[in-house]
């Protein structure tokens, strides 16, 4: 009667204990890095004004007042431009505020993007490395398929069809990722099918479901997730060429790679900033991003955890 009192207590203290030493774990690893505070930090402020964007944005993104076009950033004497600190733009509208609005979009596509792929990919890769066979061969042979066409050819060519908007773009961006989800799921997958904590779960009558999404899916995760994080750079390197290209979200929309698309006429002409902030707002996101994923990868690989 003992043993059955303290048995459902032990494993809930365990978990406790394992999940406080992991946060801590990781805390001091982020700190003793250094370089990833920095991208946390641009990070977490990119997601600041992407969160509070309205509250903070100083102007309406889309007033247009045509008397006031292309002043330059930052207050200057003789020109009236106090109230722009980053400048207006061809039309008069004001540059922070469009930035400002920008990184909601930009982020609303990339984490949104990356969630559909990772969802779609990981599920078609566990189901393809767990049962193998034919259903196996067709996943796969599915992905191949994909990825003999260019992501970015395909993309514009299905964008042309459906017509440009966040939605289409999302789910194009979405759908393109889900490859190499599934291809690091089933490799994963397959060498964890025969461990003996699977065959435990058999042997417990435990169905093919739980064992694939309980049981196999927590110990594949990690390099899921590092990939999510690097993915998520990349979607918003692919959403900006598309919007540069008039293929991202409606021109009304404010968004980093419209910006950049609109200061091709002006940038000759030696207006510089409408080109260089939205390009300067686009690597620093993506470098933050792809600096947190590169942290991410040497902490939750046991192999490189001692030079993170």
């Amino acid at each position: 009667m003992q043993a059955k009192t303290l048995s459902p207590v032990i494993p809930v203290v365990l978990t406790v204990q394992t999940q406080s030493s992991v946060w801590r774990r990781a805390r001091i690893s982020l700190i003793k890095a250094r370089w990833p505070v920095l991208g946390l930090i641009i990070l977490a402020a990119v997601v600041f004004c992407a969160v509070l964007g309205p509250q903070i944005s100083p102007k309406d993104p889309n007033r247009q007042t045509l008397i006031l076009r292309l002043l330059p950033p930052f207050p200057a004497a003789g020109l009236d431009n106090s109230s722009f600190l980053l400048g207006t733009d061809g039309l008069g509208r004001d540059v922070l505020s469009r930035l400002i609005y920008g990184a909601r979009i930009s982020l609303m596509v990339g984490v949104t993007a990356v969630g559909i792929g990772g969802v779609m990919g990981t599920t078609l890769g566990i189901i393809a490395g767990y049962y193998g066979g034919a259903l196996d061969d067709v996943i796969m042979r599915l992905a191949d398929i994909q990825l003999a066409f260019p992501f970015i050819l395909l993309t514009i060519m299905v964008l042309v069809v459906l017509g440009p908007g966040i939605p289409n773009l999302v789910l194009v961006l979405g759908v393109g990722q889900w490859v190499t989800y599934a291809r690091i799921a089933r490799g994963q997958t397959i060498s964890q099918r025969e461990k003996e904590y699977v065959e435990a779960a058999r042997s417990m009558g435990a169905s093919h479901t739980r064992i694939m999404f309980r049981s196999i899916f927590p110990n594949v995760l990690a390099p899921l997730i590092v990939i999510s994080s690097f993915n998520v750079a990349s979607v918003i390197l692919s959403e900006a060429s598309l919007s540069f290209l008039g293929l991202g979200v409606p021109p009304t929309v404010p968004t980093w790679g419209g910006m950049l698309a609109e200061s091709r006429d002006q940038l000759l002409a030696g207006k510089w900033w409408l080109a260089v902030l939205p390009g300067l707002a686009i690597m620093l996101t993506v470098l933050a991003i792809n600096i947190l994923g590169d942290w991410l990868r040497d902490f939750l690989d046991p192999r490189l955890r001692g030079r993170s």
